[in-house]
């Protein structure tokens, strides 16, 4: 049985992922601003108020935590709007920077007393963070936020190694949630399969981006 913290755990991706992962056995303790009605079902701890964009609160997170250490951290929330060139928000660009690029550096930074040798770090982003696979344009907050969470999973990786502590940028696919409209493959699907790309990191593969599919992408 592993002890897991998974953010933004009240919807889509987060949800799915607390239920499988207690279906399987492991101690999930969920993390989200508000709890729902398919979260509080799973009977999993669940922690509420938890704002990734807030430092100040962050920095009691730990001490809420039962267990000393924890196997798997998987930082989850995130946000997507959608700009055009024509359209642009820079506002909304703030806040996505805001949520998907320093809020899974801030819950890590928080968080780390309670990871130790052999933990290992999931952030969840996008393959549309990909500078080279970037052919649509588009989504500026959405793509410039996952180039920058990219980048602060890969330095997470060069300065937790040696503490032997393990980081995974993983792409959930395109997944049919409430950020998508619905449009995608089945949250159950992608969940499954970044379940086991947290399960095959390791410090050899630390610090790579990894599509839920099992495919390594490219940056």
């Amino acid at each position: 049985m592993k002890k897991i913290i998974v953010t933004g755990a009240n919807r889509g991706i987060g949800l799915e992922l607390s239920r499988q992962l207690t279906e399987r056995g492991d101690q999930v303790t969920a993390l989200c601003r508000r709890s729902s009605p398919g979260l509080d079902a799973l009977g999993v701890r669940v922690i509420q108020g938890v704002d990734v964009c807030d430092s100040s609160a962050l920095r009691g997170l730990a001490d809420q935590l039962e267990e000393p250490i924890y196997d798997w951290l998987i930082n989850n929330a995130g946000i997507l709007v959608r700009e055009t060139l024509d359209a642009l928000d820079f506002d909304s660009m703030e806040r996505q920077f805001q949520v998907n690029s320093m809020g899974p550096l801030r819950v890590t930074a928080a968080l780390l007393p309670k990871l130790g040798a052999g933990s290992k770090i999931g952030i969840i982003t996008s393959r549309m963070g990909s500078i080279d696979d970037n052919t649509s344009g588009g989504y500026y907050g959405y793509r410039m936020s996952k180039a920058a969470v990219n980048i602060a999973g890969k330095s997470l990786a060069v300065d937790l190694a040696p503490r032997k502590i393990s980081v995974g940028i993983l792409h959930p696919g395109m997944v049919a949630t409430e950020m998508t409209n619905g449009v995608g493959v089945p949250v159950a699907h992608s969940a499954s399969g970044l379940i086991a790309r947290m399960e095959g990191l390791d410090r050899d593969n630390s610090g790579t981006f990894w599509h839920a599919e099992g495919e390594l992408l490219p940056w």
